[in-house]
């Protein structure tokens, strides 16, 4: 299984020591996602978290940033429905960096299929508090419809479940066909945030 770490800022936590945490716990990928920051930020903040992957040989995702992923030479980009269309983005970065979309229906997968997507963030799997401007919620039969969609269609693209996991609904998702799943608040709620990234990973 796929395991994709999303930073969040907590009351505990910076977006770096978010980062840092599960690259200890066994991850290695991340994607820095900074909602309410400036550019400025983002780019300050981008710099030591791409250092801190390169370390481990964890893979560096920006989220929305395309420009600043290109100057950073990041691996690659993550984009949202409202952030550059990926066909544009595509063009932009070129070949040579990863680029992700966020989906909610088979025929955002599509969507994002044609026009060069690398791997969808699929979701929300349930309710969750680190998103704002909620889509419609999947559950487990939504995963299940999509991904036997994609089947049928011939969309070979791996698809991350995303939105509200925890722990315990991993092997049930995992079931679905989905390709790997992406936290965030489930791991920084933990006591431990480094041994509940470490028990994702080796569930």
């Amino acid at each position: 299984m796929e395991l994709q770490f999303i930073t969040h800022y907590t009351d505990r936590y910076t977006y770096f020591d978010s980062a840092r945490m599960a690259l200890e716990g066994g991850c290695r990928w991340i994607q820095l996602r900074m909602k309410e920051a400036t550019e400025e930020e983002v780019e300050k903040e981008a710099i030591r978290v791409q250092d801190l992957c390169r370390q481990y040989g964890a893979t560096f995702i920006i989220d929305d940033h395309v420009a600043l992923a290109k100057k950073l030479h990041a691996d690659g980009v993550h984009l949202g429905k409202k952030d550059m269309p990926i066909a544009e983005a595509r063009k932009l970065l070129g070949k040579d960096f990863i680029i992700g979309g966020t989906a909610n229906t088979f025929e955002d997968v599509q969507m994002h299929y044609a026009a060069g997507a690398d791997y969808i963030g699929c979701g929300p799997f349930r309710f969750t508090t680190t998103k704002k401007n909620l889509s419609p919620v999947l559950g487990l039969e939504g995963y299940r419809n999509i991904v036997s969609r994609m089947k049928e269609a011939g969309i070979n693209l791996p698809i991350v479940a995303i939105g509200g996991i925890a722990f315990e609904d991993i092997p049930a998702i995992m079931q679905t066909g989905v390709s790997g799943i992406a936290l965030s608040g489930s791991i920084l709620r933990a006591d431990d945030p480094i041994a509940e990234t470490r028990r994702i990973i080796n569930s």
